[in-house]
């Protein structure tokens, strides 16, 4: 478990929880130092002082407020920690609200609450049954880096996670991002939803949701250490063309989906829609009539069709038979 970076209390009513707060999430991503490319030297940032002209040690740099270009106020790490805020050391419960009343663009990273000692068992212990229970989160206020910040308190496994939050103002107006009005038909949006419905999961596990780029790097560098040239691309799947309809770009995804999945793309791909001469969409079959169906039906009536032109023909003839020999002399 990574060491703490904060400690205090929650503050649930009149019920008090020392807690510890552990980050939740690792960052796995590759890390990359500065270099001179002609002869692999370290380049570093220096931090040097504008009065003295020389660089500076870390335990001589703090924090400063410019007040003008000639009065700067210096502030301390440990008046930052003792401000007199209610929330300077404790994650105060505000509310409770249902988790899904929360827009996700304002919540942030994520943090572990760990119970601090014996006695923060029970009640961190309480709070984390009541959340479960009661199918809430807890949205609180505490002091951290320098201002204070909205948070949300939910239950993941058997901890309570802390998810530093955005205040309304924080978060731009994407009113102006939104396309112009556009029409859109009912058999497009089905289709759409259809596609949402086989792309469905119920996790995020399997070989989808595994950080390639970083895969494909460290391929890189350990080439690159062997003396060897890295690996090339692989060369992309040759598409089948443009698609110009948006409702066959749908279908083929679809049909896409479920071949991934291993499902079979015949039972369910359905026919564009074909359009008569005046531009009415031509009705689609019952589900039931198949294709061999629709065949064997066109070859009945094919049928019957030459069998009555056959039946007229044949008449036809007789009729015409009768006549000459109604017209021949008799013989004496």
């Amino acid at each position: 478990m990574p060491r703490s970076i904060w400690s205090g209390a929650i503050s649930f009513g009149l019920v008090t929880i020392p807690i510890n707060v552990v980050p939740a999430t690792e960052d796995h991503s590759v890390r990359f130092h500065q270099y001179h490319l002609r002869d692999m030297g370290r380049v570093r940032v220096r931090k040097y002082c504008e009065i003295e002209d020389r660089e500076v040690p870390q335990e001589e740099i703090g924090k400063g407020y410019e007040i003008s270009r000639d009065q700067v106020v210096a502030v301390l790490d440990e008046e930052l920690r003792d401000l007199p805020l209610p929330t300077a050391r404790a994650i105060e419960i505000v509310a409770f609200v249902p988790a899904e009343s929360i827009d996700p663009i304002r919540v942030g990273e994520g943090y572990y609450l760990q119970a601090s000692g014996t006695v923060a068992a029970k009640p961190y212990a309480l709070l984390r049954k009541a959340l479960e229970r009661a199918s809430r989160v807890a949205v609180a206020k505490f002091a951290w880096h320098g201002r204070e910040r909205l948070g949300l308190l939910r239950v993941r496994d058997e901890a309570i996670v802390l998810h530093a939050m955005r205040w309304p103002d924080e978060i731009r107006d994407a009113g102006t991002l939104a396309p112009g009005e556009v029409r859109l038909s009912d058999d497009e949006i089905a289709e759409a939803e259809h596609l949402i419905e086989r792309m469905t999961r119920e996790d995020l596990e399997g070989p989808d949701f595994v950080d390639h780029y970083t895969e494909a790097l460290g391929q890189v560098i350990e080439a690159k250490r062997e003396g060897h040239a890295p690996p090339e691309a692989p060369e992309p799947e040759a598409g089948a063309g443009a698609v110009l309809d948006l409702m066959t770009a749908l279908r083929e995804s679809v049909a896409q989906a479920k071949a991934s999945r291993g499902e079979g793309a015949e039972a369910e791909v359905h026919e564009l829609p074909r359009k008569t001469a005046a531009g009415k969409t031509a009705k689609k079959a019952p589900a039931g009539k198949t294709a061999a169906g629709k065949s064997t039906k066109r070859a009945e009536k094919k049928t019957e069709k030459q069998t009555a032109k056959e039946t007229a023909k044949k008449a036809a003839a007789e009729k015409t038979a009768a006549k000459k020999a109604a017209r021949r002399p008799r013989s004496a």
